[in-house]
């Protein structure tokens, strides 16, 4: 072999590596555009879930506040009966009072007072329930908070993972006769590894 085929070699061999590291940087360029918009995707569900929350604390925090009101009523009720149970002169006067009513009148007394009675109950048994309810919504929106949390981290490590190959790829360009074959690779959410050669022509897309 001659000195100007071995020059054409060489030549060719740098150009090649050229273009090699060429379609490694336009690579690494999309895959930065796909870990930008799975970033901005995350962020944007966070403060949605962040809203969520709020709202569901707002509410857990109403409910809580009428359920202290009406267990002091219930409170206030069951006073009043001990009262009347520990007081003769009382219970008297209040024997009396109804004493002096018609049995209609008495009757429709007695009926309203169950119908309170009840009504203080099912509004006490749904307000525990709405608790209950708006506590678990409550720690699930917490919970997908904290996921998206961890997700914008993973990605955002992802993120300045290919930045440092982008620019050691640039780098490398430049300087075209001390390139070596390249080899990515990164892991995004802990599920799987993706590697990218020389000879791959598109970094794989990004789950979202």
């Amino acid at each position: 072999m001659g000195e100007a085929d071995i020059n054409k070699y060489d030549l060719a061999r740098l150009q090649a590596e050229v273009e090699q590291e060429r379609e490694i940087k336009e690579m690494l360029r999309e895959s930065v555009c796909d870990l930008r918009h799975t970033l901005a995707d995350l962020e944007e569900r966070v403060n949605s879930v962040d809203g969520e929350e709020n709202e569901w604390r707002t509410r857990y925090e109403t409910q809580l506040e009428l359920n202290r009101q009406l267990e002091r009523q219930i409170g206030v009720v069951q006073e009043r009966l001990e009262s009347l149970r520990g007081n003769p002169m009382d219970r008297l006067a209040s024997i009396r009072s109804y004493d002096e009513m018609t049995v209609d009148t008495l009757r429709h007394r007695l009926k309203l007072l169950t119908t309170k009675k009840s009504s203080l109950q099912s509004q006490l048994l749904e307000s525990h329930l709405r608790i209950e309810q708006e506590g678990k919504a409550y720690q699930k929106a917490y919970d997908e908070r904290r996921a998206y949390l961890s997700e914008i981290a993973k990605v955002s490590s992802a993120f300045v993972w290919t930045r440092k190959q982008l620019a050691q790829s640039q780098k490398t360009v430049h300087n075209p006769g001390k390139g070596a074959p390249v080899t990515l690779r990164h892991d995004l959410k802990g599920k799987r590894s993706v590697a990218s050669t020389v000879t791959q022509t598109r970094l794989p897309r990004l789950k979202r």
